[in-house]
């Protein structure tokens, strides 16, 4: 018991001294840059505004703007937390 507390307590040591990441020590890299990610994100955004735009043109109704969007985003997610608070005022206990 005592061997393997000892043993314990060397890993510990190890990964708390050792001066490099474990990343390092694998030589691992992420797949994709933040700028790619993030470059990645904003044409995902862009595709479906537009796909969504699409669909409103062909129905007759005015297209939407990036900000409209985000401002909806917003409105919707205030009235889900003021539907949240007020479950939570009447007992509900959140899933």
């Amino acid at each position: 018991m005592v061997a393997l507390g000892l043993l314990l307590l060397i890993f510990l040591a190890i990964g708390k001294w050792y001066p490099g990441t474990g990343a390092e020590v694998l030589d691992w890299q992420p797949t994709r840059s933040y700028e790619d990610e993030i470059r990645l994100e904003m044409e995902d955004i862009d595709e479906m505004l537009e796909a969504s735009n699409e669909r409103r043109r062909r129905t007759g109704r005015p297209e939407l703007t990036e900000e409209q969007v985000r401002q909806q985003v917003e409105r919707d997610l205030m009235e889900q937390q003021e539907r949240q608070d007020h479950l939570k005022e009447e007992g509900w206990r959140e899933s």
